[in-house]
């Protein structure tokens, strides 16, 4: 970034251009589409994966089953209240079926269920096709009987209402959050507009690339990963714009020429935010490694955005702010003569003295509150069964409760056997089993047949996970024989997670203090800063999980969210110890390690706290969605940043390096720009002090 320069023609035409560019793809392109594919969420070569597969082979198999549950509002259903269901049934079917019942009546006799089949490509078309039955089915019922619809067909088509319109709220949130902290943050009427509008468009653009990105690379995606690629890009974009910003107000400060001012901060500012960028990008690229296809798409959908987001804070929002005079930051107008932010006796120099003057003690004391914090992670649970997977609760899963009251608790949603051996070997392994109630052959084709497994154990429990084993356990011996279902699904996915964590977690370390060791060619700084992030995530998740069990009554936390959180923050946390760190050499060079933190704190405190609190609100939006997998993802990053960006990031690193001095740097000796070392730290307290 040695050689930037802004030239007053050329910033209107690269600015006219590059917008041109982004809102001329905006509107040619527009997203990508897919269709979804069963294997999307499912782990790639697991049994519920391959059952999945062969399932889809059955006749009707491409899509699913939904189950009507019909109950008397008052005593039993009478005969002809049962008699008049099974022909609306059997009218919905088309003709009457060949093997079991249209209808089934609960011993009790207050409710009946039929099995109806749906079939739909895309979650659309399956919200549209359960919906409408469900609107049919109450407009037919006899009088004092009550229709819900639950199984496998109506719980997705719930799942994929909660994001019928959430890019756009999700969005409309997200701008609104950034715009009144950008307002609070730069007290300026005007400013603000520059970098959401540059943001904003960088945020629509990446969407729209990384989907072709991913739809050209046949990288699966879904519904949730524009709604987390949205909050990262305007959460990073707008990271990058206050640091810039930040400079340029300084550097406004020595300099009467703009061009000049901005062409230094692109210089200064540029390497911090370049180096970040690519730290972010090769974090997020290592999900890449997940067996999950639609978690490989989002770290692969956010790499592109980080891109998106880091050229537009580094090309496309100079060129634009330095088109208007100094006039833009009305009222706090920047002057020639101006004490620069680092020389000025701002909160963030005075929280300095105060930790340069007793540093050991708040590096203990810190260090004692995360560890306090982190004291909950032995109790943390992972797992959310469906019922638990939503914010409020919806058709679907009040039906299942409701039919485990009269059924056997698992007739809402059969464990799936898939096989290619005899039917009758596999019904012999498994109808004597502890806990199945019923098991029979409903679908063949292909040499391929279908065999649902009706448990006692409630959705969600540890007897259904239980159950999953136990079927799996008595049909090891039956050859190309695979146990499918929800259940089974969610036992695999919960295997295939704690693969991903000890995969990526260490190799998420690796890359960032590899990106480090090349920025600050210190071995030190580089372990020291990537442990105190480590701490960070640590307490966040502790944190994270006293809110939830004590406030938002969860009692588990995803099996994907422990993943996904910690790649967030410790790649954006090392966006503040890029930010504070490379300043922090620049000052070292002239006024030794101690005074140069000192001054870097001074320097870049008010901007990182001013991100931090931007990109944890920012997150935080994903609570708009009621899917309670966002909504803990949200909370713990906002916690995470909101730690890192008021204490570790600015008392502890800072309090750490002042008593380390030189020693924070090892190997590395800094050397200012003539060539000579700078002053010994002992010759520079007076500058430390002030």
């Amino acid at each position: 970034m040695t050689s930037v320069h802004i030239h007053p023609r050329r910033s209107w035409w690269i600015a006219l251009i590059m917008i041109f560019i982004g809102l001329g793809t905006i509107g040619a392109l527009g997203e990508a589409e897919r269709t979804p594919s069963i294997t999307d969420n499912r782990p790639l070569g697991a049994d519920s994966t391959t059952a999945a597969e062969l399932q889809a082979t059955m006749p009707r198999g491409e899509g699913s089953t939904a189950i009507v549950l019909y109950t008397a509002d008052s005593g039993r259903l009478s005969g002809e209240a049962t008699q008049a269901l099974t022909q609306q049934v059997i009218a919905r079917l088309g003709q009457a079926p060949a093997g079991p019942p249209p209808l089934t009546v609960s011993q009790d006799g207050t409710a009946a269920i039929a099995v109806l089949p749906v079939t739909a490509a895309t979650s659309t078309e399956n919200i549209e096709v359960v919906e409408k039955p469900r609107e049919d089915l109450r407009a037919q019922a006899p009088d004092g009987v009550s229709v819900q619809v639950t199984g496998p067909a109506a719980v997705q088509a719930d799942l994929g209402k909660v994001f019928d319109g959430a890019d756009v709220n999700l969005l409309l949130a997200t701008a609104t959050v950034v715009a009144i902290l950008l307002l609070i943050t730069y007290r300026s009427p005007t400013l603000w507009l520059i970098p959401l509008i540059v943001v904003g468009i960088a945020d629509r653009l990446a969407a729209i690339l990384a989907t072709h990105v991913l739809k050209t690379f046949d990288v699966a995606w879904d519904e949730s990963t524009i709604g987390i690629l949205s909050v990262l890009v305007f959460g990073a974009g707008t990271d990058y714009a206050l640091l810039l910003i930040s400079r340029y107000r300084d550097e406004l400060r020595l300099t009467e020429n703009r061009y000049e001012a901005m062409a230094a901060a692109v210089r200064r500012a540029g390497e911090a935010v370049l180096s970040s960028a690519v730290t972010v990008v090769l974090g997020v690229l290592t999900l890449l490694l997940s067996v999950i296809p639609a978690t490989r798409g989002l770290g692969l959908a956010c790499a592109v955005g980080i891109v998106v987001a880091a050229g537009y804070a580094l090309v496309v929002l100079p060129c634009v702010l330095v088109l208007f005079g100094r006039w833009v930051f009305w009222p706090l107008v920047p002057r020639v003569g101006q004490a620069q932010l680092v020389d000025s006796r701002s909160l963030w120099r005075r929280v300095g003295d105060r930790v340069a003057a007793r540093p050991r003690t708040f590096v203990a004391a810190t260090l004692l509150l995360l560890a306090g914090l982190s004291v909950g992670l032995g109790q943390v649970r992972t797992g959310l069964s469906l019922a638990d997977q939503f914010l409020r609760t919806p058709e679907a899963i009040t039906a299942a409760e409701r039919l485990a009251e009269s059924f056997p608790a698992g007739s809402s949603d059969p464990a799936v056997v898939m096989t290619r051996s005899d039917p009758d070997q596999v019904i012999a392994a498994v109808r004597d089993l502890d806990g199945v109630d019923s098991v029979r052959a409903t679908a063949e084709a292909g040499g391929v047949t279908q065999l649902d497994v009706v448990t006692t154990a409630a959705p969600g429990s540890g007897a259904a996970e239980q159950a999953v084993r136990d079927l799996r356990t008595a049909l090891a011996a039956v050859p190309e024989t695979y146990v499918g279902g929800t259940e089974a699904e969610a036992l695999d996915v919960a295997e295939a997670n704690s693969r991903d964590r000890a995969v990526i977690f260490p190799l998420i370390l690796g890359l960032v203090v590899g990106a480090l060791l090349i920025l600050l060619r210190s071995i030190t700084a580089a372990v020291i800063l990537v442990l105190t992030v480590v701490a960070t995530y640590l307490a966040a998740l502790g944190a994270s999980w006293w809110l939830f069990t004590g406030i938002f009554g969860f009692e588990a936390l995803d099996g994907g969210a422990p993943l996904i959180t910690f790649l967030f923050l410790v790649a954006l946390g090392v966006d503040y110890n890029i930010f504070l760190v490379t300043r922090a050499q620049e000052e070292a060079v002239r006024h030794g390690s101690r005074a140069g933190m000192l001054r870097s704190l001074t320097a870049t405190g008010g901007v990182i706290t001013s991100a931090g609190i931007l990109l944890a609100a920012v997150f935080a939006v994903l609570g708009v969605l009621p899917l309670v997998v966002l909504a803990q993802i949200g909370v713990i990053i906002c916690v995470g940043v909101l730690l890192d960006t008021l204490l570790v990031r600015t008392v502890l690193v800072p309090a750490i390096a002042v008593v380390l001095g030189d020693r924070f740097w090892w190997p590395r000796k800094l050397t200012s720009e003539n060539g000579s070392a700078p002053l010994p730290d002992s010759s520079q307290a007076a500058v430390g002090a002030g």
